[in-house]
């Protein structure tokens, strides 16, 4: 285990990261950082940051539970399962993926996810009159989505947003609430694979989540009470922020 400085600092980061999971995701840009000060390698780090945030996704839902509402008409249950097996193939697809392939492409699918939710409203009219929409569409959409929750946990809250803004749902608070149970289902299986690989660093990932769950359920509460019309304009930013620092990286 770290020394007490540092465990404060993990305590801290996560959160932080509840939090900024709860209304707009990329928490693991703080876990993640702060697990790697701490001494932990990199893939370690990637996968007991998750872990760590895992309870949070379920605090911060529980905060949302008045708000979460059907998908053109698909319950909780289906796009549970969507998000689920979604997450499962994304977890098998990191084992196989080289490391320099995974930094290569991440920032890209943040830039567009962001761009996604900052111009969904218009993109869904335009799906719509091509044609592009649906429940077929939107739990294809859902999959692809799951599976890239899976294969990297980082700015999943950022797509997810954007994909359920494409089909439907006009409420943040509601898009907020679904986000976080798919969040949860979906990182529960990715979980599980890193578990048994033997990539997770328990003693972290056990402190960390006890704040995690703190951070999240107070972050739901927090985003409940922001109009969107100011929330959105934040939640691009965060994409934004996200994306250049895998830019830069």
């Amino acid at each position: 285990m770290p020394d007490p400085i540092l465990s404060l600092l993990l305590l801290a980061a996560a959160f932080l990261a509840g939090g900024l999971n709860a209304m707009a995701g990329g928490g693991s840009f703080l876990t993640l950082p702060a697990l790697i000060y701490a001494g932990v390698p990199p893939v370690a780090a990637n996968a007991t940051g998750t872990v760590a945030l895992l309870p949070g996704y379920a605090g911060s839902a529980y905060g949302f539970r008045h708000d979460i509402e059907p998908v053109d008409g698909v319950g909780i249950v289906w796009l549970s399962a969507v998000s689920l097996a979604g997450g499962l193939a994304g977890a098998l697809l990191l084992l196989l993926t080289p490391d320099a392939t995974f930094r290569a492409i991440v920032p890209w699918l943040l830039l567009a996810a962001t761009g996604l939710f900052a111009f969904g409203t218009r993109i869904a009219r335009w799906l719509q009159r091509q044609g592009i929409h649906g429940r077929g569409a939107m739990l294809g959409g859902l999959f692809a989505v799951s599976v890239y929750g899976g294969y990297f946990n980082g700015g999943l809250g950022i797509l997810l947003l954007a994909h359920l803004s494409l089909f439907g749902l006009t409420s943040l608070n509601a898009m907020n609430g679904l986000k976080n149970v798919l969040s949860a289902v979906l990182t529960a299986i990715a979980v599980a694979a890193y578990a048994v690989g033997g990539a997770v660093y328990w003693p972290q990932a056990l402190l960390m989540a006890v704040t995690a769950v703190a951070g999240g359920y107070a972050g739901a509460r927090l985003a409940r009470r922001i109009p969107p019309a100011r929330l959105r304009p934040f939640i691009v930013a965060v994409g934004l922020i996200m994306a250049a620092l895998f830019f830069g990286r």
